[in-house]
């Protein structure tokens, strides 16, 4: 270790002691009463000490006054460098800022709000072939601009984004407005994994409610297909009793309201009647004389009772 090395980290004894020159300066900068106790010192360099003092103010709690003092070299007066307000050890910090975009969660998009999309966003890429030109064996390659040419037709430069709603004759985003290729960008292989990803943690097998669903969606008579590669492992759910309904399930989904789950069975028929016409029965007008459950009395017996 050299020499300067060790005076370097060994306080200067003028700085060291310019307590009182750094408490004023620190009480200069502060509001008055918030500055604390000295609470130590560290050597900076040669002849370079910075005094740190507690602060009170509500809010900064651990924070300290960082006050720094120097001397010029045989000089005997000690000047004051900079103060500044720094957080201790277990000062209390606000968290890291993150970015928006990381901070976005799914359902914080609102009506009116806008989400702009990263120009190199992973999940997109080009709807026409990855790059301003097409590829050579595309139908929109060089071929058909020369046949457009022939034909006195404009190929309209530039990206997809930037050439306008109703294409030329001719031109490449024309042939792909006819081959369903409108669009400036699609999903990318990866933006179909990660989505896949996303509606199989939700509506998936793993799920417990497709632990303990009769069957899988993809027997089920609720279940409307999508298109796309994506159609291949999901579907959209149409019975509104489920808790899935109108979501993005996957084929190995599954709940009880599943369409064979439980078949309803028919109500049994009763038996058509049986008219006999070989005989007749006969239905009294009135009933029997004694055929109630009440005997009947005679006008003796009902005469105490005042019965006429």
């Amino acid at each position: 270790m050299s020499a300067a090395t060790t005076r370097s980290r060994t306080p200067d004894r003028l700085c060291a002691e310019a307590v009182d020159l750094a408490r004023g300066a620190a009480e200069e900068a502060a509001a008055p009463g918030v500055v604390g106790e000295h609470a130590g010192l560290v050597s900076e360099g040669d002849r370079v000490v910075t005094h740190f003092f507690e602060c009170k103010e509500p809010g900064y709690r651990g924070w300290r006054w960082a006050v720094t003092v120097a001397r010029a070299s045989r000089a005997k007066i000690v000047t004051l460098d900079e103060v500044v307000l720094l957080p201790g050890p277990d000062a209390l910090l606000a968290p890291e800022w993150v970015p928006w975009s990381e901070r976005l969660r799914p359902g914080d998009l609102g009506p009116g709000d806008l989400l702009p999309t990263d120009q190199e966003d992973l999940r997109l890429e080009p709807g026409y072939s990855g790059e301003e030109e097409p590829l050579p064996t595309s139908a929109v390659s060089h071929e058909m601009a020369e046949l457009a040419e022939a034909e006195d037709a404009d190929v309209t430069p530039g990206a997809p984004a930037a050439q306008p709603m109703v294409p030329s004759r001719g031109s490449i985003a024309s042939v792909a407005e006819e081959l369903g290729m409108r669009r400036a960008r699609v999903l990318s292989r990866y933006g179909l994994h990660v989505a896949a990803d996303r509606w199989e943690e939700s509506y998936g097998p793993k799920t417990a409610m497709a632990q303990a669903a009769p069957a899988t969606c993809l027997t089920c008579g609720f279940l409307s297909p999508i298109g796309g590669s994506l159609g291949q492992a999901f579907g959209v759910c149409a019975n509104e009793f489920s808790p899935a309904d109108g979501r993005v399930v996957s084929l190995a989904y599954g709940c009880g309201g599943h369409s064979e789950a439980a078949v309803m069975p028919k109500p049994p028929q009763p038996a058509q009647p049986v008219i006999d016409e070989t005989r007749v029965d006969p239905f009294p007008l009135r009933p029997a004389r004694g055929a109630g459950s009440v005997p009947e009395a005679g006008d003796e017996e009902t005469a105490e009772l005042g019965h006429s």
